[in-house]
């Protein structure tokens, strides 16, 4: 490189800008953590908090009688006999149990009138109580199969357990999502109101900066960290929960860039006014509360009514998170989320144009 254009690029205030950024970063280990660490760990918690698990015991309690034994019998020889956890008890205790929520049921069994008749049932439960439904709702299928029930249609049961089927692989793209949000918004956003509150924009006004070159820096700077952030979360998402991207990998690198941009725009937007912390902290909170909410981070946004579905689609946050599961989970092209793509492009770029109309350095 010839003297003169390294003298260009040393002088260059966005490069300048984006090296002392990335030097400050830096020199903070607790930044380093919060921007590596917490991820992966509050991944790892979810991740195990939200694992695959065996169905739920089933605790039912069958009062002492004659029929009680063939009753628990009958139980044990489910297609899934650790399913049902069983015990005969006196009826007051049985009772008792299932008042002080210890129990899921308790089954009374008897005997028809006639002793050569089929075994009927009482079941006590709790109906506020969704798994106590669900238990007797169990518990007579399996008295009912037991007793010689045939169903009439002919049923193929087939359980799904693969990569990409668990909650574990729909809740990574919505971590991303969040993670990019956070470090857009809080990364550039209050870094920027930080340095206003300590007057130190004040000296960069005496400069012949310009604004765009003071905001286009600290979005790279930011975008430096944060890209390499969400890659690492990929891979320990990948060995540690076996997470597995059935689209391109480009694909999703190029969202996660487009996803960054976005949400520094919108960092540097919200702060491009404030003046202290606790303003910026509630502009923040106003931004991203909603975001959090609607946006399908750790379950579908289509749960929600059908008349806020045109509102939650726009918001930045749901096209990122839908288009990076739709590329990850269902293999899907880049060509198909277009759509997505030009609301993510217009945030950034409408988010940007007005931080820097309305952006003060004081």
């Amino acid at each position: 490189m010839d003297p003169a254009r390294r003298k260009s690029w040393r002088y260059w205030p966005p490069a300048q800008l984006t090296l002392a950024r990335l030097r400050e970063l830096l020199r903070e280990p607790e930044a380093l953590f919060w921007v590596y660490g917490f991820p992966i760990l509050m991944t790892l918690a979810l991740g195990i908090a939200f694992r695959n698990q065996p169905v739920e015991q089933i605790v039912v309690d069958i009062v002492a009688g004659p029929a009680s034994e063939a009753t628990q019998d009958a139980l044990s020889k489910s297609a899934s006999p650790e399913r049902f956890k069983t015990r005969v008890l006196p009826e007051l205790e049985a009772v008792t149990r299932l008042r002080t929520g210890r129990t899921d049921l308790v089954v009374m069994p008897g005997n028809s009138a006639d002793a050569t008749g089929p075994p009927h049932y009482e079941y006590r439960f709790d109906a506020t109580q969704p798994k106590s439904v669900l238990a007797r709702s169990a518990v007579d299928d399996q008295l009912q199969r037991a007793a010689g029930r045939r169903d009439v249609a002919e049923v193929k049961l087939v359980r799904v357990d693969s990569p990409g089927s668990r909650y574990i692989d729909f809740l990574v793209p919505g971590l991303l999502g969040m993670s990019l949000m956070g470090g857009g918004m809080w990364g550039v956003g209050f870094v920027t109101v930080d340095m206003r509150r300590r007057n130190l924009l004040k000296r960069f006004l005496a400069t012949p900066m310009k604004k765009s070159h003071f905001l286009a820096g600290l979005m790279v700077s930011r975008m430096l960290f944060m890209v390499p952030e969400v890659l690492i979360l990929l891979v320990f998402a990948r060995y540690a929960f076996g997470v597995v991207i059935h689209g391109s990998l480009a694909a999703v690198v190029l969202l996660i860039l487009l996803g960054a941009v976005t949400f520094s725009g919108l960092g540097l937007l919200v702060a491009s006014r404030a003046q202290t912390i606790e303003m910026v902290s509630g502009l923040m909170n106003l931004v991203m509360v909603p975001m959090w909410i609607f946006s399908g981070i750790f379950f579908s946004s289509e749960r929600f009514p059908e008349a806020m579905q045109p509102i939650i689609q726009v918001i930045p946050l749901t096209p990122l998170i839908d288009a990076l599961r739709a590329v990850m989970l269902e293999g899907a092209p880049l060509a198909a989320q277009l759509t997505r793509i030009g609301i993510l492009c217009a945030w950034g770029a409408v988010s940007f144009a007005l931080a820097l109309r309305w952006f003060r350095w004081r």
